[in-house]
């Protein structure tokens, strides 16, 4: 079994929103520069965020149960390989999601 296809495309469809995002960040703070304002008003993002640490671990660790869940199934079963891995990671990544924002809320609701 050759899960390259997988993490090729998986690679791919991540990289992609990280560079719009990159090029996109530097454009806004390179506007700022040019107008004079000051840069020190963006350098409040990069506080530590728990809840996204938290999001992206939930999220990593959902997707990495949907490929163990997924290997399975493509060992145990008649699916195809692509449908028992694809459907999988889409459907534990999915869950992830709620219980992040299942957990979000609650942490929210306390504060």
């Amino acid at each position: 079994m050759d899960i390259t296809g997988v993490v090729a495309i998986i690679s791919v469809f991540g990289v992609i929103p990280l560079v719009v995002y990159l090029v996109h960040r530097h454009r806004e703070r390179k506007a700022l520069i040019e107008k004079g304002m000051d840069i020190s008003l963006l350098q409040g993002e990069k506080k530590c965020r728990t809840l996204d640490s938290l999001k992206y671990g939930v999220v990593l660790i959902g997707l990495a149960i949907g490929i163990l869940i997924g290997n399975i199934l493509a060992a145990n079963t008649n699916l195809n390989d692509e449908v028992s891995y694809f459907s999988m990671i889409f459907l534990f990544g999915g869950l992830a999601l709620l219980i992040f924002y299942s957990l979000a809320k609650r942490h929210q609701e306390e504060n």
